[in-house]
């Protein structure tokens, strides 16, 4: 088994080397003594992963960020690696950032030390050849473990003495749909047609014979297209959770890196500075039909208010409730698809600020309305909820003293209603009527959400914390009148537990 391999290396800062037949790498030096580096395992944390590399491969991954929302490379291939998410997104600088050496240095590092079934994908089969050309120059490097292999790599296959392989794909819906690995490497999926993407999302499972290796996807590119497939899974990722890592020439030249100042600038004369700043600075493309602008939903979700994932229960309270204040919440229900939004808000100030966010789902109801009316406890005022064929259900589990005060409003956003109340948020928001900290799930929703979105019989989605949102600042009439029985409750805010802790 792969755990099983022992790689015995001596590495010296200068000296001579040469390996043994038995696979020993050996060093010396005239001016020191050697230094011993005996790897009795494979890599099993980020530091070793990274020696690893530069040690066996020759490859020296930057692990510094350098842009502010920028991940190191190394980070992000130490993620996949480690398989820590199941889905991740990559977006890079054309060239500059060396996604597809990444991803094939990722892939012959899964199925040499993991044991693990590897698929490339890209958006071209040119692109894929390129993926994998990579591969083939990393085998040639004196240190690498050529004992793991089962026979010479080819363009298209290498196979591996554990029974794995590393397969390059053509970009077509007959050869995605066929492979069943534990991991999928995309490269430059934004010239990929999106149902090849959406196919080959299905492909990876887990193998029987190993099922410690968990199944990972990398989907990587430039965005150049502001309604391609890049863009789409931009929003998916919002959508879903996935992490987006992006890094482009700074990080590349930065300390480590590979790449040179003299390089950056000629390439900059070269190209166009409207292509610079898109696929260089990664800059996002510009989009006809974006349903808001794009700088009000920076100042909406303000990172110096906070900085936050937005995660499946992760309950945000950025402030507790305030005596003598007034808040409102919106509310999107999900059960099987889509998730449960619950934002609140404080309205007595101006801008108004939210303060308490979470996205759940997947539950019973009774177990989500119980997540609404605790919130609904702590801080109380109106409760505006998107009623459309659920208003029955949800009624059903509120509690008296909800229905008593009578601050709940069923919502059916239908026609021209739902369109109104998107309208009235979006013009909120480019007003800078609201403030929130930056909620990467609300946020990412928020800037790639469409008019086709909000617009009624289209065949848009509107995401769900737009439409919590939506809501909540629909109820602003709501929030001036007297609601004596809906006042925050500050000493059970102090005294409980949170609801969400251990879910």
């Amino acid at each position: 088994r792969p755990a099983t391999v022992h790689l015995r290396l001596q590495r010296l800062r200068c000296g001579d080397h040469r390996r043994s037949a038995d696979g020993t790498l050996t060093t010396t030096a005239a001016d020191a003594a050697p230094t011993r580096l005996v790897f009795q395992r494979w890599p099993q944390d980020r530091d070793e992963l990274h020696l690893f590399t530069e040690v066996v491969f020759g490859v020296s991954v930057p692990r510094i960020k350098v842009c502010d929302g920028h991940t190191s490379p190394f980070e992000a291939l130490a993620q996949a690696y480690f398989a820590e998410v199941p889905v991740a997104l990559w977006h890079g600088s054309r060239g500059f950032g060396g996604k597809s050496f990444n991803l094939a240095l990722l892939s012959v590092l899964e199925a040499t030390c993991l044991g693990a079934s590897v698929t490339i994908l890209g958006g071209s089969g040119q692109q894929s050849m390129r993926v994998y050309e990579h591969m083939l120059g990393m085998w040639h490097h004196p240190y690498a473990p050529k004992q793991v292999l089962a026979g010479e790599p080819t363009r298209y296959l290498t196979r591996f003495r554990n029974g794995n392989s590393i397969v390059a794909l053509t970009a077509s819906q007959t050869s995605v749909r066929g492979p069943h690995p534990q991991r999928l490497r995309m490269d430059e999926i934004d010239e990929m047609d999106q149902g090849i993407f959406t196919a080959a999302m299905g492909q990876t499972m887990r193998n029987k014979k190993n099922p410690e290796i968990d199944t990972q996807t990398v989907a990587s590119s430039t965005w150049q297209y502001p309604d391609k497939t890049m863009a789409w899974a931009m929003k998916e990722a919002g959508q879903k959770g996935w992490p987006v890592h992006s890094w482009c020439y700074r990080e590349t030249s930065a300390e480590g890196g590979w790449l040179t100042a003299e390089e950056i600038e000629r390439k900059r004369n070269e190209v166009p500075q409207a292509m610079w700043v898109v696929e260089y600075d990664l800059q996002e493309p510009s989009v006809e039909g974006r349903a808001i602008d794009g700088p009000a939903v920076d100042l909406y979700f303000d990172p110096e208010l906070g900085e936050h994932e937005g995660a499946l229960d992760e309950e945000i309270i950025l402030e507790p409730p305030v005596p003598g204040a007034r808040y409102v919440t919106g509310v999107d229900w999900a059960k099987t698809t889509d998730w449960t939004v619950i934002r609140t808000y404080r309205t007595d100030v101006a801008p108004w600020r939210e303060v308490a966010f979470v996205r759940t789902g997947r539950k019973r109801w009774p177990l989500m309305v119980g997540m609404l009316t605790d919130r609904w406890d702590r801080y109380g005022g109106a409760v505006w909820h998107d009623a459309t064929g659920l208003g029955n259900v949800i009624a059903d589990y509120l509690p008296d003293r909800m229905v008593d005060a009578r601050v709940v409003e069923d919502v059916q956003m239908i026609g021209r209603r739902r369109e109104s109340l998107f309208s009235e948020y979006v013009s909120a928001i480019e007003q800078h009527a609201l403030k929130t900290a930056r909620i990467r799930y609300a946020y990412d929703e928020h800037r790639y959400a469409t008019e086709d979105d909000f617009r009624s019989g289209a065949s848009g989605h509107p995401p769900d914390s737009c439409v919590a949102g939506a809501l909540a600042w629909a109820a602003r009439h709501a929030a001036d009148k007297d609601l004596a029985d809906a006042r925050p409750d500050v000493e059970s805010f102090e005294r409980e537990q949170s609801p969400w802790e251990g879910l």
